[in-house]
């Protein structure tokens, strides 16, 4: 696995920096090596422990819960556990979807002697039975369903079930054949909603598309759909491809936790090559500093962690992360911007690690999943 936490970068921005305050103002600073950088193999057992711990707190943790869901009739409105046997835990549908991810993940990449790995194994059964995915596809199935999770949870659906695929392991193997149906119906769906897709969706939240679209993609090329590659491949092109100037300045918004700019960033780098993703990125993002300077853009700010809206700006640090992170790997060797996408990567990742905490439920039942993500490198690893 490939983890794009640069630590080992904090030497280079050193020197650049050195050398810029010494020589004169039209300088070139000496070009990035990715080769010279090294990346931990595995996310540390403390982050391990620390994200896990939230993550089983939370799975089977029935309220304070969030239902969002349109109904025919007074009878259909019911308790989660009722409603969504297996993931009625963690607030709402989606968290618990990425709740069970991350655990999942963990398992998969994290410390193998970890003490927690009984305890996530017994969660994951507890919720991944026949009975309960039953009673999931029903609930996807009926006819007021509409446009429900659609695109942020099942995109994220589609994540577990890639992780799933991608572990060779006798469990895992298991678990997706019970979770399987549910994910042929999630891919049946999108393949019908994503042609009629007029235009993308660019928020900074659950409805944006880009994020969305990257974890779709992602899951089709692991799951072998050449069609749902197609579709996303076809609606990107169409939607970003002559993208140009995104006011990155205008971001983020007061509920962000995805940055429209750079998630479409690191959506298009999925599917140009390397050359045509630096031209692009040169017309989509033309401010992009080429200084070594980590300051350019400013992590987001939270005035109440208790707040469920506000605190989605300690997400958009961790999702950022990884953008600028994914973002630098894929720009050619040598090309002078990956210094300062790395720099304010470390800045971000920094900020949003630090924000996982127990303290207040409104972040600690979401927040570790973007951590985990952003600390086991996945949004990489997964291409």
């Amino acid at each position: 696995m490939k983890t794009l936490y640069l630590t080992a970068l904090t030497s280079i921005l050193v020197m650049a920096c050195s050398a810029q305050e010494m020589g004169p103002a039209s300088i070139d600073l000496p070009a990035v090596s990715t080769a010279a950088l090294e990346y931990p193999t595995q996310i540390a057992p403390e982050l391990a422990d620390r994200f896990s711990a939230l993550a089983l707190a939370c799975v089977h943790q029935e309220f304070p819960n969030k239902i969002s869901r349109t109904t025919d009739t007074a009878e259909a409105i019911g308790r989660p556990k009722d409603i969504f046997p297996a993931f009625y835990g963690c607030f709402d549908w989606h968290s618990s979807v990425h709740g069970h991810w991350l655990l999942v993940r963990l398992l998969r990449v994290g410390p193998q002697d970890a003490p927690w790995r009984a305890a996530a194994i017994a969660k994951l059964n507890q919720s991944f039975t026949a009975e309960n995915m039953a009673g999931e596809v029903a609930n996807f199935a009926r006819p007021a369903r509409g446009s429900w999770e659609r695109p942020y949870g099942v995109a994220w659906y589609l994540q577990l079930t890639a992780e799933l695929r991608e572990w060779d392991n006798p469990q895992a193997k298991l678990w997706l054949g019970t979770l399987k149906p549910l994910e042929t119906d999630i891919a049946d769906s999108l393949k019908a909603w994503l042609p009629k897709l007029a235009y993308p969706i660019r928020l900074g939240t659950h409805n944006q598309s880009a994020f969305a679209f990257g974890l779709m993609l992602d899951w089709a090329r692991i799951a072998g759909d050449k069609d749902m590659e197609r579709l996303i491949i076809e609606r990107s092109l169409a939607f970003h491809k002559d993208d140009v100037n995104c006011p990155l300045a205008y971001e983020p918004s007061g509920e962000d936790f995805l940055s429209p700019c750079l998630m479409e960033a690191d959506l298009m780098r999925r599917i140009f090559s390397q050359g045509e993703f630096s031209d692009w990125l040169t017309k989509f993002m033309p401010s992009i500093p080429t200084d070594g300077s980590g300051d350019w853009l400013a992590p987001g700010i939270v005035t109440d962690a208790s707040d469920g809206k506000l605190v989605h700006l300690d997400g958009v640090n961790s999702s950022r992360a990884w953008n600028l992170y994914n973002i630098a790997r894929a720009l050619p060797e040598g090309d002078a911007r990956k210094a300062s996408l790395v720099a304010a990567a470390k800045i971000h990742a920094d900020t949003g690690v630090a924000a996982v905490s127990d303290e207040h439920y409104s972040g600690s039942h979401w927040l570790a999943s973007f951590a985990t993500y952003l600390m086991t490198d996945r949004g990489w690893d997964a291409n």
